[in-house]
């Protein structure tokens, strides 16, 4: 959404620079967004270089998860959107700055200022146009059309034949409650467009990445990775020969392995043969 706003607005031949505030820490922060001087303290700066309202200036500073900024964070940022000057850290020079700012978060602010977690000063500094998107669970057949959205981009990206969901595997789209949102989805689409053997996907196919009441996640997430991946792979192969009525080369054709590498793959794994 805000890139949709920068690209559609008059700064667009003007920089979009995205931060997300959860990933720094609140001592990098400000030479994150205001810059540093060379050698500045508490920096790894060795020169002088700009900060992102700097390198925003004119176009668009999106700054992602606000709600996570440090108190400390805040301070600075409302200081910065009052005054619209930066100075770098180790420097005294005041700079001019015309970034537009877009804030997000998934987070109530307004109750987080209510129990004194966000800055009453800088949520109203913030709340000047807001816009309040719901939840993906809560937005209907909209997620199949952003499923089959991202399913195109990946599978061009991957440069394969496009994949089609089933009636089935629209229905537990449709089901599952995302509680990643649009992230959980866009994962979701790029794992099958790269991963998935056939050319249609199935509920089943589903079923270990949407873990529900109905299709108990296969692989704990307390398992070490490489345990986690052999399990994936026994389920994945499981589901492959299931499908196929237990024709090993039809199963090795949609998974994109030749009849023997199958087998030395399953041996590799454990899991029983008939060879």
């Amino acid at each position: 959404m805000s890139q949709l706003v920068h690209y559609l607005s008059p700064r667009r031949e003007r920089p979009f620079i995205a931060v997300n505030c959860a990933a720094i820490s609140e001592t990098l922060l400000e030479s994150e967004l205001f810059g540093a001087t060379r050698k500045a303290p508490s920096t790894d700066a060795h020169e002088s270089r700009q900060g992102k309202f700097e390198l925003a200036s004119g176009g668009t500073l999106f700054l992602d998860e606000i709600g996570d900024l440090s108190p400390g964070g805040q301070a600075k940022l409302l200081r910065v959107l009052e005054e619209k000057v930066v100075v770098r850290v180790g420097g005294s020079r005041s700079i001019h700055t015309d970034a537009r700012v877009i804030a997000a978060t998934n987070q109530n602010l307004a109750e987080m200022v209510r129990q004194k977690k966000f800055r009453q000063d800088l949520f109203f500094r913030l709340n000047v146009v807001s816009l309040e998107l719901p939840p993906l669970r809560e937005r209907g057949d909209d997620v199949i059309l952003l499923a089959e959205h991202f399913l195109d981009d990946f599978c061009r990206k991957a440069r394969r034949k496009r994949v089609k969901l089933s009636p089935e595997a629209r229905k537990r789209l449709l089901t599952h409650n995302w509680p990643g949102n649009i992230r959980e989805l866009r994962n979701l689409t790029e794992r099958l467009a790269y991963l998935l053997p056939g050319d249609r996907i199935e509920a089943e196919d589903l079923a270990f990445i949407l873990p529900g009441d109905d299709a108990p996640a296969f692989v704990s997430p307390d398992l070490p990775l490489a345990e986690a991946t052999d399990t994936f792979q026994i389920e994945y192969i499981k589901k492959a020969i299931t499908r196929t009525k237990g024709n090993m080369s039809d199963a090795a054709e949609r998974l994109g392995l030749h009849r023997s590498n199958l087998y030395r793959k399953m041996r590799q794994l454990g899991m029983p043969t008939a060879e």
